[in-house]
């Protein structure tokens, strides 16, 4: 098999390939077009091989008609007339054509090879290397090994056993006396009830109360409305909600209690730190912070990871 003929550096197939990114269709007038179409990423789980989005190229023999993309392209870059431009389109065309009649294999470069088959039809190999699709930002295809998703839950939850609850540098020391006290009482009510009963009845109480004085701070309110001949002006209050997908994580936790204390200590710091419910792994989740954008989450993270570098970002899909 004769080797195949490479074209001068210079030449029509560069601007070509310029045009490729931009358009879908890059006509080489007296020749034929270059088409584009887009793929959409894939991934081959039997070899564990995923494939970026791309433009692949395809050429049509049909499409020879001058509509002077290219044409003005080369007019520009050259800093040459249209005339001129198209003389030099004529003059690539006939060099294409004599080189596949003399070594019936011809390739542009970056772009794919031309050759002639045993029926003397004129075939087209594109270049697989090269991805045509901005958006993919020259992403090429890569091979990955498969994540062991029930190994890494079996990690998390033997993690979070050990350590439900995790502490910052500069709350560390305050933590320690705090929970060694809960401790030297959990073990002297252990003797009459047991120290999981008598927590939940605290924390079931410490709820009931919670809305039966909210309740009635209520009526107070209406009540006071009613009974003030001249009342003061309404006092508003603008209480920041969080929303967003864009969260913050302090850290998921097996016991639910856990995840509470653990908001109760960011918000002592000055956190909004809120609940946001359980994770497919039955952790319940607790975050610094929630956000409606990528941006201001990323910012709060740097922020938090300088105090605790266990933080991480969790987005949430609608």
């Amino acid at each position: 098999m004769p080797n195949l003929l490479f074209l001068p550096p210079m030449n029509i197939s560069n601007y070509i390939q310029d045009l490729l990114y931009r358009y879908e269709c890059v006509v080489l007038p007296g020749f034929g077009a270059f088409l584009t179409q887009k793929h959409s990423a894939i991934i081959d789980e039997a070899k564990n091989e995923f494939f970026p989005p791309k433009k692949v190229v395809s050429f049509n023999r049909q499409l020879i008609k001058n509509d002077g993309l290219l044409a003005n392209y080369i007019a520009e870059v050259q800093d040459v007339s249209y005339n001129t431009a198209n003389n030099i389109i004529r003059e690539f065309v006939y060099e294409l054509e004599s080189s596949l009649q003399k070594e019936n294999h011809v390739e542009l470069t970056k772009i794919g090879k031309f050759y002639l088959d045993a029926e003397d039809k004129l075939q087209f190999e594109p270049q697989t290397e090269i991805n045509f699709l901005t958006q993919s930002f020259g992403l090429s295809s890569f091979h990955t090994e498969k994540i062991q998703r029930e190994l890494y839950r079996e990690q998390v939850e033997e993690l979070e056993e050990k350590a439900p609850i995790l502490f910052t540098p500069n709350r560390r020391r305050t933590a320690i006396w705090k929970y060694a006290a809960v401790g030297v009482i959990a073990i002297g009510l252990s003797a009459f009830a047991g120290l999981n009963i008598y927590s939940n009845q605290v924390s079931e109480h410490n709820i009931a109360e919670q809305q039966e004085a909210e309740s009635q701070l209520q009526q107070q309110i209406q009540q006071a409305t009613f009974v003030i001949d001249n009342p003061l002006p309404a006092v508003t209050f603008e209480i920041e909600k969080q929303s967003g997908d864009y969260h913050i994580v302090a850290g998921a936790f097996r016991v639910k209690e856990n995840a509470e204390k653990k908001v109760e200590e960011l918000r002592e710091e000055g956190y909004k730190a809120r609940y946001i419910g359980e994770n497919k792994y039955g952790l319940h989740q607790v975050v610094y912070s929630s956000h409606e954008t990528r941006r201001d989450a990323t910012n709060e993270l740097y922020r938090i990871k300088k105090t605790n570098d266990a933080a991480w970002l969790l987005v949430q899909e609608l």
